[in-house]
């Protein structure tokens, strides 16, 4: 019983919050929108330190809010199989990183102009999720998420690294 107390599952069962935050305080100022730099690097961070994926399953407020609102109106389909595939998700990973680059330089360093392309990226890509979990499963776009992709890579290359060193 103690235990139950003191871990609640994991903190996806209530981060759903903080997506709705981000997108409200976006709105009422959009230079909220620099919170979105916490969005990736926090799964790139834990990476980093070895903790894998740990992001995606227990943090990730994207995830959480699918999770929390989609089952109810998804069609609970499977993906289709080539969005699966590592080469469909390094297309997309790649695409989104080319997105915000553009974003940023276009941006040209004005704090304001950097908050509103992290909000209309983040937008962007809730939207693509929420119509992906509408058509197929609730977390289909945890399988196909960018940052889950390159949290992996980082893992992969980390644990390549430490296996040469040892």
């Amino acid at each position: 019983m103690r235990k139950k107390l003191l871990n609640i599952h994991s903190h996806r069962e209530w981060a759903w919050v903080f997506m709705i935050l981000f997108f409200v305080l976006g709105i009422v100022n959009v230079y909220f929108g620099l919170l979105g730099f916490i969005c990736m690097f926090t799964p790139m961070i834990q990476a980093i330190k070895g903790n894998g994926k740990l992001h995606c399953s227990h943090h990730c407020p994207r995830g959480s809010l699918f999770m929390k609102f989609l089952p109810r109106i998804s069609l609970n389909r499977p993906l289709p199989p080539f969005m699966r595939m590592r080469w469909f998700k390094s297309i997309l990973l790649t695409l989104m990183i080319t997105m915000l680059t553009i974003a940023m330089i276009h941006s040209g360093g004005d704090p304001k102009k950097i908050g509103f392309a992290l909000l209309r990226f983040m937008t962007v890509s809730f939207s693509v999720g929420l119509l992906l979990g509408i058509l197929f499963k609730p977390q289909a776009w945890c399988q196909i998420c960018p940052m889950e992709h390159g949290t992996h890579l980082i893992s992969k290359v980390k644990m390549k690294g430490e296996c040469t060193r040892a």
